[in-house]
């Protein structure tokens, strides 16, 4: 990989999500083509109020509501979008109850991305899985501890919904947690997971089928809210908050052979910011995520040129 930071450019940028006092906590799919971000909107960043509204747009400029998806009692929180190998629109999510907040994730299906079922409770309950990616005929998940003793475990599943653990603990120490997930043409997985505890380092995880053996590098560099995107060329690339310098939404070029996180642009961010999601259209980088730093917190869309050739 090689630098390329003079080709790399902010095309534009929207204002797309903005309705609530507090709308935080993106994803962005390209689906039945058309794009959907979904998003959790709610009186604050840690209010019991959380419903999850999902947008759609035919061409990235204009947008309306598609659905809006709300449990009683429920604060829902960080929607991440999972196209099903059966065509059907897939989106998980946590549900925070009870005082102290004990969450569980849940799971809600569409057909077209404007109907939804209820969202249904998956997984273990106190672990979260916060992402989730389908490999072949199975899909995988990443799920942590939301209670001590802290760690993330490894899940599997062939309808998206029965998620049984691979690897029981897949990583702990430094109170592991947020994760993005890849999987190479080879079925290599590729994990990058956010840490609090500790150093507060970022990880880069990565193993072959079965995925039961991981190999683990320090990115030294703090992360929050990761989501990963391989682009054509099979380059990687990371939409993070980063924390040094002045607390920013950034896209990154992830170099997993040496092990390094490189900061490839920063969006118009600030404050109480990041949770990106990334999809790859029309030769472009598109890029959903919040951020404070015009007063409320509100949901932008970047669109990125990355430029020709290699990251």
């Amino acid at each position: 990989m090689t630098s390329r930071p003079a080709t790399t450019e902010l095309r534009s940028l929207r204002r797309i999500g903005d309705t609530a006092p507090h709308s935080a906590f993106t994803d962005l799919v390209r689906y039945a083509g058309a794009w959907f971000c979904a998003f959790r909107q709610g009186r604050s960043h840690l209010s019991d109020d959380g419903a999850l509204r999902v947008l759609t747009s035919s061409d990235g400029r204009s947008w309306r509501t598609a659905a809006v998806l709300a449990q009683p009692g429920a604060d829902l929180r960080d929607p991440r979008f999972v196209v099903r190998p059966d065509g059907r629109l897939q989106v998980l999510a946590a549900a925070a109850t009870g005082t102290p907040k004990r969450f569980r994730t849940v799971a809600a299906l569409s057909d077209d991305g404007h109907r939804w079922d209820e969202p249904r409770p998956v997984g273990e309950a106190d672990i979260w899985v916060w992402q989730a990616a389908w490999q072949g005929d199975v899909m995988y998940g990443v799920g942590y501890a939301t209670r001590e003793p802290r760690f993330v475990r490894l899940y599997r599943s062939e309808d998206g919904l029965d998620l049984r653990p691979v690897v029981r603990t897949l990583f702990s120490g430094g109170y592991p947690s947020e994760s993005g997930l890849d999987f190479d043409p080879d079925g290599t997985a590729t994990c990058l997971l956010r840490r609090d505890g500790g150093t507060a380092t970022a990880q880069l995880g990565r193993a072959r089928p079965p995925y039961r053996e991981w190999t683990w590098t320090d990115l030294s560099v703090r992360v929050g809210g990761p989501a990963l995107r391989r682009l054509p060329d099979g380059s990687l690339v990371a939409g993070v908050r980063l924390h040094d310098g002045g607390v920013r939404t950034a896209i990154c070029a992830l170099d997993v052979a040496r092990g390094r996180l490189r900061e490839l642009v920063a969006l118009p961010s600030g404050g109480d910011c990041g949770y990106p999601g990334l999809a790859w259209h029309d030769g472009r980088l598109h890029v959903s995520y919040y951020s404070s730093h015009e007063g409320h917190s509100h949901v932008y869309l970047a669109e990125v040129d990355l430029g020709p050739g290699p990251l």
